[in-house]
C-alpha cells in the first residue's frame, strides 16, 4: 500500500475506533471508517490542488466536489 494511503488509513481507523482489527467491529463502525477514509482522501486531493495549482481557477470545482461528498470546511 502507498505510504500516504497507509497513513490516511491509520488516521481514519484511529478516529473511528475500527483499529486494531476485531475491536469494535460493528457495521456502523465499518461504515464510519469508510466515510472517514474517503473524506481524508478527498481532503488530501484538495491540499494538492491548493499547494500545486492556482486555487482560484479550481475553486468552483473544489466547491462542487465538497458539496457532492458532503464535506464541510473545519
Amino acid at each position: 500500500m502507498n505510504q500516504r494511503i497507509q497513513e490516511l488509513w491509520d488516521q481514519a481507523a484511529k478516529s473511528t475506533a475500527a483499529y486494531p482489527s476485531g475491536q469494535n467491529n460493528s457495521w456502523e463502525t465499518q461504515v464510519n471508517f469508510m466515510d472517514k477514509f474517503a473524506e481524508l482522501i478527498v481532503r488530501e486531493v484538495f491540499e494538492i490542488i491548493d499547494d500545486e495549482a492556482s486555487y482560484t481557477i479550481y475553486a468552483p470545482v473544489v466547491q462542487l466536489v465538497k458539496e457532492r461528498f458532503g464535506i464541510n470546511d473545519e
